[in-house]
């Protein structure tokens, strides 16, 4: 899903006539609470829809494009913003991101855990930057950690500290490993 609508805006005035300015989109609840960094905080109901289901409102005019991986890198979660972040992912000169060519078309696959969930907490585990993730295949964060500058990691690799101490992982390469 690159999250992109292209539309005929002629059909889409004629949908909104039709529907007098409205249209029919299924609502979605989604349970969250006011300050999603405390599970105690009052629980709210988030309501939305997606744009996406706008498409069944054009019935059989309605088309798919398949985009693939290599025209979008998507952003969901901070292990997807560390993969972008890394030598993984380069610019064109085009402005374009793509994965670096090396990695054939399959981008890492980052695993942190929820104490990272959120930029400022990401920004703690990589405070020099992103660890080179050019022939990663797999990283996996659990627990307290802080990556120097100048790692390398290579293959499967795990991070895990059953502490609450944070630990270093010095520069260098480790190449399927756990620290």
């Amino acid at each position: 899903n690159t999250n992109n609508l292209w539309l005929d805006l002629e059909a889409l005035q004629k949908k909104m006539r039709l529907g007098k300015g409205v249209m029919p989109l299924p609502v979605m609840s989604n349970k969250k609470t006011v300050d999603p960094r405390d599970k105690a905080s009052a629980a709210v109901l988030q309501l939305e829809t997606a744009m996406g289901a706008a498409i069944q409102c054009f019935g059989a005019e309605a088309k798919a494009i398949l985009t693939p991986r290599s025209r979008f890198a998507p952003v969901k979660t901070t292990g997807d913003l560390l993969a972008l972040k890394s030598d993984a992912y380069e610019v064109t000169p085009e402005h374009c991101v793509t994965l670096a060519p090396e990695r054939k078309g399959v981008p890492p696959i980052i695993k942190l855990d929820g104490s990272y969930k959120f930029c400022d907490q990401l920004a703690t585990l990589i405070p020099d930057g992103a660890p080179s993730l050019l022939r990663c295949t797999k990283l996996t964060v659990e627990g307290p950690f802080v990556i120097e500058s100048g790692v390398v990691f290579q293959g499967e690799v795990k991070l895990i500290n059953p502490s609450d101490q944070p630990r270093t992982v010095p520069a260098g390469v480790y190449k399927d490993a756990t620290l």
